[in-house]
């Protein structure tokens, strides 16, 4: 067995010592905007056909798992790989032209055949082919010579070590988990500066992912780590496969995208036309993501024999030519600092310099919602003759673009320079006389939550709110029920932050003097799924009299009592739907328990109150929910999710105590006309991608 030698040691201690002393390294990732992925493997060479059949089903890179190959035939094909027109300068050099900064190739697939040198197994293009060559020793000298950054993408499956699944979100054991982290070890040790080490698959425990983080953390400090290591143990978010989200994020981000849809790895019969829709359809995307304040990985999957793709080579250059001459509203730019989306496009800004980017719907005249600040000038990015006309009014900027901006194939980009600094208008605002803020008149800021990789959602980091108060000097309060008592929250006062611990004064709900009533509740079958994904219309009044989504039929639960523990038979993955129906004398609050294990969503009357985990392996934990209930008919629909287990256990508790808590803030001194602005998030999270899980709290001023 080969060992790290003193040279290869005394290179890492270098490169920690370096990496201590330049903290500013780290973020080249969050400027790279755009990169490129590359799936490259034994199954390039299959090119997505087994036994002269085209294999339709999954992507061509897991083509050993749905052309269902023994793994024995299958190292027979690998050993026939043999890429002799890979090219890593060549590569390198079509990322700069397409104007990407990193590249981030496989090193292992699920497939476990490895792209270097390893001497963990033998399945490798050095060990098991005849090619012999270490492909990321070559690409990463090519990155260096040719100025970008290095990322490697690793399968925490390994085919090789347990069977392939249909869902390849397996658990790793515990001698897995050891070759991982050789592997992890080799990779960062061997091949220079790592930007990113994008993780996938697998289902690991916490201390399974916490011990990887660290283990990168420890050999590279400013490695950034991906989202799919899971048990929100990461450094970046990674959105689903080409998902572009359309909400702003409050973490770093990125979205790997693909050419095609259908695959990753290289497809010899994917059907390739019209490469300037390709173009404009991945250049929107790109300009999207950055917008939003993402990272772009955009694939290329090359050949068996090693080159590229020329339709997928024709894409990326398009792009590149954009780039050239509108990068400016790409790079070293941050996300749209408006609340709002427009019609016409996007916006990216630089300091007190603004992108307008219009890859939307064609608009001669642009409205910008500011509360302070003008626009100084304005001018058409690569074409300065365009005149465009400025109108600065009280509450924003008007711009009217000229005809022949428009008079091309191109999405132009306007510059706007504004005038000492600006603010855009804050977006939602309370009403005046409004004075009390809580999660329904709240602004929601997300992360994005992974525990594996069917196990992740949208995380609710932090809420905002843009308030009038009345003037004067306030002492505001907080109200809390049972659920949030203890816990520690960081509120930020127009800038100003107090850090509390839930503790107060028990009080009567006040809104809860009659009794509420309900029936035995409606169930539906249990259904397969990832844990965010909804399996029908959800909405204020769910007709149960009707099947709900793809055929799915709602039946009375006859056994459950209310405070009743219940126990389903339920394969890993599998959600149960429970409906009930709560019947208010008139508008109120109204406080109610719910138990689950692996995960639940929640819904009053077609609006999400909350989704989120469990603890892996817990069985029964309590969540308090104070519904706005409406006079009449309410339905309470819950999602409980199965994600590990053979059974699923949820209890509900309809009828608990009704008492709230309150306790006081710090004194505030508030002017009757300015526009107040609190946020509020957990302090000091585990993570920062954890939902914050306090719907029920209400500040009153």
């Amino acid at each position: 067995m080969r060992i790290l030698t003193i040279i290869a040691l005394m290179a890492l201690l270098q490169l920690n010592i370096r990496a201590q002393d330049n903290p500013d390294k780290q973020n080249e990732w969050f400027n790279n905007k755009y990169s490129m992925f590359i799936h490259f493997g034994a199954y390039s060479n299959l090119g997505g056909v087994w036994n002269g059949e085209q294999v339709k089903v999954g992507y061509s890179e897991q083509i050993q798992a749905h052309g269902g190959i023994m793994s024995d035939v299958y190292e027979e094909e690998a050993a026939r790989f043999n890429p002799e027109k890979w090219d890593a300068d060549s590569i390198a050099s079509l990322a700069k032209e397409a104007g990407m900064r990193s590249i981030v190739i496989t090193a292992k697939h699920h497939d476990g055949f490895c792209m270097y040198d390893t001497y963990t197994t033998r399945f490798s293009i050095t060990n098991a082919t005849s090619f012999k060559r270490d492909i990321l020793k070559e690409l990463s000298e090519a990155c260096k010579r040719h100025g970008l950054n290095m990322g490697i993408y690793f399968s925490l499956i390994d085919w090789t070590v347990h069977p392939w699944t249909t869902h390849n979100a397996n658990p790793i054991t515990d001698a897995h988990h050891e070759l991982n982290k050789k592997q992890v070890t080799e990779i960062l040790t061997n091949y220079g500066p790592i930007s990113e080490l994008w993780f996938d698959m697998g289902s690991l425990t916490d201390s399974q992912s916490h011990e990887i983080f660290e283990l990168v953390k420890s050999l590279q400090p400013n490695c950034m780590v991906s989202g799919r290591l899971g048990n929100n143990r990461y450094d970046f978010c990674v959105m689903g496969d080409n998902e572009y989200p359309g909400y702003k994020i409050d973490a770093p981000w990125q979205t790997p995208a693909s050419i095609f849809d259908e695959t990753w790895g290289y497809r010899s019969w994917q059907v390739r036309e019209n490469p300037e829709a390709k173009i404009l359809e991945k250049l929107v995307s790109l300009i999207k993501v950055v917008s939003h304040g993402g990272n772009y990985l955009l694939n290329i999957g090359p050949k068996g024999d090693g080159s590229v793709v020329p339709y997928e080579s024709q894409v990326l250059l398009g792009i590149g030519q954009w780039l050239k001459r509108n990068g400016e509203s790409i790079y070293g730019t941050t996300a749209n600092p408006f609340t709002e989306s427009f019609p016409w496009g996007e916006i990216t800004a630089k300091g007190d310099t603004l992108y307008l980017i219009l890859s939307g719907e064609t608009s001669q005249t642009i409205e910008l919602p500011l509360l302070s600040g003008k626009v100084e000038s304005a001018s058409m990015l690569n074409m300065p003759n365009h005149k465009i006309r400025i109108r600065n009014r009280r509450n924003g900027s008007e711009l009217t673009l000229p005809t022949m901006a428009f008079n091309n194939n191109d999405i132009p980009v306007i510059v706007v320079s504004m005038s000492k600094g600006y603010a855009p208008h804050p977006g939602t605002v309370t009403d005046p006389g409004l004075t009390y803020l809580d999660r329904h008149n709240a602004t929601p800021h997300f992360s994005y939550s992974c525990i594996d990789y069917y196990n992740n959602h949208r995380s609710l980091v932090k809420q905002s709110w843009n308030f009038i108060s009345p003037r004067g000097e306030i002492t505001p309060e907080i109200f809390f029920t049972e659920g949030e008592m203890g816990r520690e929250l960081e509120l930020v006062w127009n800038g100003t932050p107090e850090v509390i611990r839930l503790k107060g004064t028990a009080v009567q709900n006040r809104n809860q003097t009659e009794n509420v009533s309900f029936s035995q509740p409606w169930l539906l079958t249990p259904v397969r799924s990832s844990f965010e994904r909804v399996h029908g219309p959800v909405s204020p009044n769910i007709d149960l009299s009707k099947s709900w989504g793809r055929n799915l039929h709602w039946t009375k639960l006859d056994n459950w009592k209310d405070g009743l523990e219940m126990t389903m038979e339920a394969l890993p993955r599998q959600s149960f739907y429970v409906l009930h129906e709560l019947e208010a004398p008139r508008d109120m609050d109204y406080i109610v328990h719910l138990f689950s294990g692996d995960g639940i969503q929640v819904w009053l009357n077609g609006v999400q109150l909350s989704i989120h985990n469990n603890p892996r392996g817990s069985k029964m934990n309590r969540d308090v929910f104070l519904l706005s209930l409406k006079e009449g008919k309410n339905q309470l629909l819950v999602k409980y999710y199965n994600r590990y287990g053979y059974a699923l256990t949820w209890k509900t508790d309809l009828k608990p105590d009704q008492t709230l808590f309150s306790m006081p803030l710090q004194v505030r001194q508030f002017n009757r006309r300015d526009i107040n602005n609190l946020e509020m998030k957990p302090y000091r999270p585990v993570t920062p991608h954890d939902p914050m899980q306090s719907h029920n709290i209400r500040i009153e001023l």
